[in-house]
This record gives structure tokens, C-alpha cells and sequence, in this order.
């Protein structure tokens, strides 16, 4: 987005026309939309800011719920913005230690400053990108309690702060970048900050785990089964004891494993009746061995994140699968069992072969009304296809 774009947003006209658009529903409606708001008088600049936003809106919907529909963005901030079921987490551990006044160092669109702001703290919000905080200004308008700041986190007057939060900019021009030194604000100052306040920094979920300082808790975060960040915490917001946590959202709520270190691995074993494949944020977190231990578990081989057990069980923080049949990893006699079973759908999962699942299926020639899981892995060393379906289970035992 840019200054003209902006300008076409945020006057009165702009506004009122966003918010009286219907909900996003298809591109394949646009012509039409756009044909009735020319012919309703409307400028090509201010129909063409208006839809991009209705269409940002919608998108929204995933992260922000029903604040989607009063809030604006730019495409790359909206990419970027923390899940507000997420920025939540963050702003409760500021509340819970007792910190007043929050500075959010990269605040981007706003989306960690309106979560803090919402449990009545205070909160300064700075972004160095003038377009971006603009946006933020107008996220966060309702909330006097927070104020935006159009400057660099590096050179912010720290005065009366008595907490930090920082996501360091890891991109140039939607280029990912990999060294640390050059993120905004680099890693460096922000782990300086974490030795004077009681902070929170948020990053990508593989990051090399070598740049994680030993004093601080370690939370990788999956919402939805997919890992969306790892945050470190330092200080008054970190947990006394815990220093690897994996936090899953979803359907369930919120549930968390923690531990004091990485766990240590489970010793592998016989393929069982069941398989279960942990969440990202367990993997990530390295807490498989503590998973497997207390669903009575074992690994398939050391090298690979499933684990098998005799018994069934409802975890948030794994998926569990019934073991149909077992077979070797070989393309053509899988193909022959799959056409015996008139298996037409199939979906494929996979660790430590090296398959794309998406050719691989396509080789197979799949026909027929039923469906299945095909997991491509190794067992003890040796590359298998276990061919299962998710169990009917009840709502417990659950871990």
C-alpha cells in the first residue's frame, strides 16, 4: 500500500464505502463490484483501496475474528501480524508479572499492541515504516491506553518502560533473511533489552536453536496443527523452571507441554497397532520423548518424530492413526494392494524417505470409493508404508 492509497482509505468517504461493502466472497465478482461503484461516482483509486482492504478483511477473519471487520492492513502486515488467539498469550504473561507499560518494539499492524492495550495496560507501539504505522494508529484508536510511535525500535526513548515486546522485521522486500544481524531490530539489541526488562521476542519457529540464550523459556506456538512462532521470554515473563514449552491452539482450546530442557528421546521399539505424530510445536520444542512416555509409546526408529503404541489415545498435542496394514515402501505392489482396496482417496504423510507425496500419489493410479492414510516412513531402519485410518475415539483417555 501506499501514501496515495492510504489517503484514499482513511477519508471519511473511503471508510464509509468500505465498511458498507458486502463480505468478501470471490474474485469473480469483482467486475461487477467494480462497475456498480464507478457508476455510483466513486474514483478508480479510492474502488481499487476500498476492495484490496474488503479483501484483506476476509483473510483477516482467520486471525482477528469478529475485530477483523474494524480494523485495516497492508498485505505484508497482515502476513506478518501475530493470531490475535496468540497475541493474547503474549500480553497475559505482561499482565500476570505485573508489568504497567509495554513498549512493542515492530509493532507492524498492530495486532500484540491491541491485545496488550485490551487488558488495560499501557502500550507504545513504534514502527518504522510510516505507511504501517499509520495502519496501527487506526487499529489501535480505540484503545487510549495506546499510543503509536513512527520511529525505529533502536533509537525509542525507553523512559518509564517497564517491559518489552519485539518481532524483528526477517524480511527486505519479502526476501527472507537469514542472519540475525541483519533483522530489524537485530537480534543482538533485542537480547540486550532482555537483560534489562522483563521481555518477550518473537521469531520463526526454525530458527537455529544455537541462537537460543539458556536463560530464556522457549515456547514454540502451533494454532491449528501448524507451528506460527517461536517466542522467547525473559525475566519477570518467563516461567520459573521452564525453559521448552510447545503451546497448541485449536478446536480443543489451549493446551501446553513444558519442560525444564529437551526431552530426552524414547528408546524405539516394535511397530504397535497404533501410530501417533506429534504436533510441530512438540517436534520443535523437542519434547517427543515426554509425548511418547505418556501415551505409553515408543519410536518407530530414533531418527523420526513418530511414535507407535498398543493402545489408542485423544491428545491435543498429537494425532493418533489406527495401523491397517504394513508393507514395504515399494511403488508397485503398494499400487496393486491400493486398487484391491479400491482406495480412490488417499492421503499421504511422510518422514525420513525422501518421496514427494504429490507425485508419488499420482504414480499410483488411485480409483475407487473408499479413503485411507498412507504413512511413508522407516521402522527400525527400514523404509515402510503403513497403510491407516484415524480411529472413532472417544473423549478419553486424553494427555
Amino acid at each position: 500500500m501506499n501514501q496515495s492509497e492510504l489517503r484514499e482509505l482513511l477519508s471519511s468517504e473511503g471508510l464509509r464505502l468500505l465498511d458498507s461493502l458486502p463480505a468478501w466472497r470471490s474474485s469473480d465478482e469483482i467486475v461487477r463490484t467494480v462497475s456498480e461503484l464507478r457508476k455510483a461516482g466513486h474514483s478508480a483509486a479510492l474502488v481499487a483501496a476500498v476492495l484490496s482492504q474488503s479483501k484483506l478483511r476476509a483473510k483477516a477473519t482467520s486471525k482477528f475474528g469478529p475485530f477483523a471487520d474494524r480494523m485495516l492492513y497492508t498485505e505484508a502486515g497482515l502476513e506478518q501480524a501475530t493470531r490475535l488467539s496468540v497475541a493474547s498469550q503474549h500480553a497475559g504473561r505482561f499482565a500476570t508479572a505485573g508489568v504497567k507499560w509495554v513498549a512493542d518494539l515492530g509493532c507492524g499492524i498492530g495486532a500484540d499492541a491491541l491485545a496488550i492495550a485490551g487488558l488495560g495496560l499501557t502500550v507504545t507501539a513504534v514502527e518504522r515504516d510510516e505507511t504501517t504505522a499509520a495502519i496501527a494508529s487506526y487499529n489501535l484508536a480505540p484503545w487510549s491506553n495506546a499510543h503509536v510511535v513512527h520511529g525505529d525500535a533502536e533509537s525509542t526513548d525507553l523512559t518509564g518502560i517497564d517491559g518489552v515486546y519485539l518481532d524483528p522485521a526477517r524480511r527486505d522486500a519479502r526476501v527472507r533473511l537469514t542472519n540475525p544481524a541483519d533483522w530489524t531490530p537485530t537480534l543482538d539489541f533485542a537480547f540486550e533489552l532482555a537483560e534489562r526488562y522483563p521481555t518477550g521476542i518473537k521469531l520463526g519457529p526454525g530458527i537455529d536453536r544455537d541462537l537460543i540464550p539458556k536463560q530464556a523459556e522457549a515456547q514454540w506456538v502451533s494454532v491449528g496443527r501448524e507451528v506460527v512462532e517461536l517466542g522467547l521470554w525473559f525475566g519477570a515473563v518467563a516461567r520459573e523452571g521452564i525453559r521448552r514449552s510447545a503451546l497448541v491452539i485449536g478446536e480443543h482450546g489451549t493446551a501446553e507441554m513444558t519442560a525444564a530442557a529437551d526431552s530426552a528421546d524414547e528408546a524405539a521399539g516394535e511397530l504397535g497397532q497404533y501410530l501417533f505424530e506429534p504436533d510441530g510445536a512438540v517436534i520443535r520444542a523437542r519434547l517427543i520423548g515426554d509425548l511418547a512416555r505418556q501415551l505409553e509409546g515408543r519410536m518407530l526408529d530414533t531418527s523420526i518424530a513418530y511414535f507407535s503404541a498398543d493402545t489408542a489415545a485423544v491428545s491435543p498435542f498429537a494425532t493418533c492413526f489406527e495401523i491397517v496394514a504394513d508393507f514395504p515402501l515399494d511403488r508397485r505392489s503398494l499400487k496393486r494392494e491400493l486398487a484391491t482396496r479400491k482406495i480412490g482417496t488417499l492421503e499421504i504423510k511422510k518422514r525420513g524417505v525422501d518421496i514427494d507425496p504429490a507425485t508419488f500419489r499420482t504414480s499410483l493410479s488411485l480409483k475407487g470409493e473408499n479413503s485411507a492414510t498412507l504413512i511413508l516412513t522407516r521402522v527400525a531402519g527400514k523404509r515402510r508404508a503403513l497403510l491407516a485410518q484415524r480411529p472413532a475415539l472417544s473423549p478419553s483417555p486424553t494427555v
